[in-house]
């Protein structure tokens, strides 16, 4: 299991929700052969998530610019955007189900494409019985996460600009 000293130094995290306050905190990362725009672009058009998002059913926008709510694995989640500069990071927070949840992302050009950091802190009393019924639940998600982003970028118009 990852602590707070594997993650990665750039990610912002805010008041509360960093991997040393987290009840579970797991990290992903791999390089998407697009540029950083055609991710970004990607994870933030989110009325498209139930299309490529694992476990994602039902997206409906909030009262506020930047919030809404996802059915997720049968569980409702409301989701705050905490950070968006374009086309570097990206956070969100997700409440519901007795969890609490922070996403941050990283995004970072490189040789052949993006290089894409994904990490998430949870807390609250939900996350103990998702800990035994799959120890690995954190990382099989980004995992999925990534390679459904990386499938998507690569495939964009835009994917060779």
């Amino acid at each position: 299991m990852l602590d707070a000293a594997d993650g990665h130094p750039d990610i912002h995290w805010p008041s509360g929700f960093s991997p040393d306050h987290a009840d579970s905190f797991c990290q992903a990362q791999a390089v998407v052969h697009a540029p950083p725009t055609t991710a970004f672009a990607l994870l933030t058009d989110v009325a498209r998530w139930p299309a490529w998002v694992p476990g994602m059913t039902e997206l409906r926008a909030g009262p506020l610019a930047r919030t809404f709510e996802a059915e997720f694995h049968g569980h409702r989640f409301e989701i705050f955007v905490g950070e968006h500069v374009p086309p570097r990071r990206l956070g969100w927070l997700g409440v519901g189900a007795g969890v609490q949840l922070y996403q941050a992302w990283l995004l970072t050009a490189v040789e052949g494409g993006t290089h894409v950091v994904i990490e998430n802190v949870v807390r609250g009393p939900g996350v103990n019985s998702l800990k035994a019924s799959s120890p690995d639940w954190g990382q099989h998600l980004n995992s999925l996460w990534l390679a459904q982003l990386g499938r998507l970028s690569e495939s964009a118009p835009d994917a060779d600009a």
